[in-house]
Formats: C-alpha cells, sequence, structure tokens
C-alpha cells in the first residue's frame, strides 16, 4: 500500500475515534465548561472559542450549545462573528476532510441525499449551498462533510455558508445573551426577551419562507 494511502487510513482512523470519543463526552460541553476554559485567556480567548467551535464541527458535536454559549460570554454583536467564524472554518475543515480524505465513508453516511445534493450544486452551484443553509433539510454537521463530495468550489462554499448561516446564529447568540442577562439581573431584561422571541420567530418563519419560494415542502 502507498505511504499516501496509509497516511490518509491513519487520519481516517483518528478522525473516527476523535468523532467517538467527542460523542461519548457531549454532555460535559456546556457553558460553565466553556467559560471555565476562557477564563484567564485574555485577549486569545476569542480564537480559543473559534477553535473550540471550529473542533466540535467537525465532530459532530451540538453546535446550538456553543452558539448560545457565545451569545452569553461575548454579547450578540462579538458572540454573532465568533459563532458565524467557528461555525464556518468547522464546516470548511469538514469539507476538505470529505474532498479529500474520508470520501467513501461520507457517501455511505448520506447515502442517496448525496445524489440529491450533487444534482442541486452542479444546477446552481452556490445558491443551492445558501439555500441548505436557510432551510435545514439536512442534519448541518453531516451536511458539511456530504457537500464535500460534490463539486463545488471551496471559496463560494465558505462564503455562501457564513453569509446564509447569519440569520440563524444572530437569534441563537441573542437568545445566550439574554439568557445570561436575565441571570445576572441586567437592565431592560424584558426589551431584550421581546427582541429574542421576535428574532427567533424570523429565524424559524425564514426557512418556511424560502422553501414555498422555490417551491420546497418545508421541514
Amino acid at each position: 500500500m502507498p505511504a499516501r494511502s496509509i497516511a490518509r487510513w491513519a487520519l481516517f482512523l483518528l478522525l473516527l475515534a476523535a468523532v467517538a470519543v467527542a460523542i461519548w463526552h457531549r454532555e460535559r460541553l456546556d457553558l460553565a465548561t466553556l467559560q471555565q476554559w476562557l477564563d484567564g485567556s485574555g485577549a486569545v480567548a476569542p480564537l480559543l472559542f473559534i477553535a473550540i467551535y471550529a473542533l466540535a464541527t467537525v465532530l459532530f458535536l451540538p453546535g446550538s450549545v456553543l452558539t448560545l454559549a457565545g451569545g452569553a460570554i461575548f454579547g450578540p454583536v462579538l458572540g454573532t462573528l465568533y459563532n458565524l467564524v467557528g461555525a464556518t472554518l468547522g464546516a470548511t475543515l469538514a469539507f476538505l476532510i470529505a474532498r479529500y480524505l474520508a470520501h467513501d465513508w461520507v457517501a455511505a453516511k448520506a447515502g442517496d441525499r448525496v445524489k440529491r445534493l450533487m444534482a442541486g450544486v452542479e444546477a446552481e452551484g452556490w445558491r443551492f449551498v445558501a439555500f441548505l443553509r436557510l432551510v435545514p433539510l439536512f442534519p448541518f454537521n453531516l451536511l458539511n462533510y456530504a457537500l464535500g463530495l460534490t463539486p463545488i468550489r471551496l471559496p463560494h462554499y465558505a462564503l455562501a455558508s457564513f453569509i446564509f448561516m447569519s440569520p440563524g446564529a444572530f437569534a441563537y447568540t441573542w437568545l445566550g445573551y439574554v439568557g445570561r442577562e436575565a441571570a445576572r439581573g441586567g437592565e431592560g431584561v424584558i426589551q431584550k426577551v421581546l427582541i429574542a422571541l421576535a428574532l427567533l420567530a424570523m429565524a424559524a418563519f425564514l426557512p418556511r419562507l424560502v422553501s414555498r419560494l422555490r417551491g420546497v415542502p418545508p421541514t
């Protein structure tokens, strides 16, 4: 077996082991744990948070916990930025892993859905990725890997992901921020809660609107 193939198999097995360990310990990933990791990091705390978010995305850990934590720790504006950068970086790493390392494994996991993705990307390119980021037809973590099997160009994939994940990211980041403010007894909590409810309603309605415009049944 060529050395390159051995290296690919070794990396693939390492990835599987890391995913298994991460899923086994996923309940330990919460706001208190993240806050403990970030305390004392100073100026590099945002970079550490982004790295944790990206790694969690690659390892199939739920991004919702991290998105809420980003809002609670960094506030609605910087939290949204850090959440988006982390999610996009993780999605890009998963994309590259599928394209160059774990093609067969991802194809087996995604099954017939890969054919739908291939057809959609070939027909619409980045616009199809934008649609999938707005309308969750596929699980987020699996979608990142599955899109690596399509012919879409990496810059188009990353940019479309960053832009069209932003509505949901902002809504859930704000929710995390409001939760932290409520726990602290901050001022204007009722107004912030109302804004959070409006943002969540928007995040829930937007996929339905986009689905209807495209003639796709909403999930």
